[in-house]
């Protein structure tokens, strides 16, 4: 496998993403017994982890390969962050997401001037829309997650993570295709071999925490989920993320519905912030008790804030209905 060189990675993108925060969370030191750090990629350029490794893609593009273009399928917010890098670096993107797309997800990938390809009832049939297109007009494709490059660029926050929590024992990360969690644990456990990485899915798109269970890449069908950054297949043919996931990450875990609403409704009025589905499921592991392990201080990566007020003021008010 190509080596994943998170270092220059780090190094590449320093020009278009930010190091983003590592907040203390009391309210969930009081929960866990554990001191609890909160990395806040919602607070990213672009709203999420994805610009990372798409920063790192494209800036490793040859002159002649940026003059052609690039191409990626995305449930939102990958395509958001090609098209941001795309458009900062005078490159044309074209990115396909299926008809289900986020409104408020769609209209800033239009607003970095990438084509836009809505194609699908879901997110496979988009991506071979994407795939099409790549050989229809020889673009570069830039994949979400299965590349050593993209892999790289999402592992600079594990980087982060060491150095903001220097006693760091435990990282809870989203898992979906994978892309992220293989970043961060190869950048973490170079540095620390011992330190215990938990993987949490949404358990309504789970097709990487299924594929372990098997064995080997497999199908799994899409359900719908406030989580839809998580959906997607992770592909048969899949090269980088499922064996790193498989050799390296410690534990895996599913969340549901109402413990990511809970989630995103906790992360509103504790925090103030805005988190979308896929980002919270690590809280929601934490406050659900999905996650018991033993850990003085645990990072939780909150991957994504892309989700529109009223999706959050639904939350908010479901919870508040329990709580009543």
């Amino acid at each position: 496998m190509t080596e994943i060189d998170i270092q220059a990675a780090r190094q590449r993108i320093a020009r278009v993403t930010v190091e983003t925060p590592l907040l203390d969370a009391p309210e969930l030191d009081a929960r866990t017994g554990a001191h609890v750090g909160l990395k806040l990629e919602n607070l990213q350029v672009t709203g999420s982890f994805k610009v990372r490794g798409a920063a790192n893609k494209i800036l490793s593009l040859t002159d002649s390969e940026r003059e052609r273009g690039v191409v990626c399928c995305s449930s939102g917010n990958h395509g958001r962050a090609v098209a941001y890098v795309a458009d900062r670096l005078d490159v044309a993107a074209v990115v396909c997401v299926p008809e289900w797309v986020d409104p408020g997800k769609l209209r800033a990938i239009r607003g970095h001037r990438a084509e836009t390809i809505i194609h699908g009832r879901t997110y496979d049939e988009a991506e071979a829309r994407s795939w099409a297109i790549q050989q229809e007009r020889g673009l570069c494709y830039v994949h979400p997650f299965d590349d050593p490059l993209v892999i790289a660029g999402q592992g600079t926050i594990g980087l982060e993570l060491l150095e903001g929590m220097p006693r760091l024992d435990t990282a809870i990360v989203p898992l979906s295709g994978g892309g992220l969690i293989a970043g961060i644990t190869v950048a973490l456990k170079r540095e620390r071999p011992e330190l215990r990485v938990v993987s949490v899915s949404a358990a309504n798109a789970a097709v990487m925490y299924h594929s372990l269970q098997a064995g080997q890449p497999i199908e799994h069908p899409e359900e719908e989920t406030i989580a839809s950054a998580l959906s997607g297949g992770i592909g048969h043919e899949n090269r980088h993320t499922f064996r790193l996931v498989d050799d390296l990450v410690d534990e895996h875990l599913l969340v549901g519905e109402a413990e990511i609403r809970e989630a995103m409704a906790f992360m509103a009025t504790e925090h103030r912030l805005m988190v979308e589905g896929g980002g919270a499921v690590g809280v929601a592991a934490l406050l659900s008790g999905a996650f018991s392990g033993v850990g003085e201080y645990v990072a939780v990566v909150v991957s994504g804030g892309n989700v529109e007020p009223s999706v959050i003021a639904d939350c908010i008010a479901g919870r508040e209905g329990v709580a009543r």
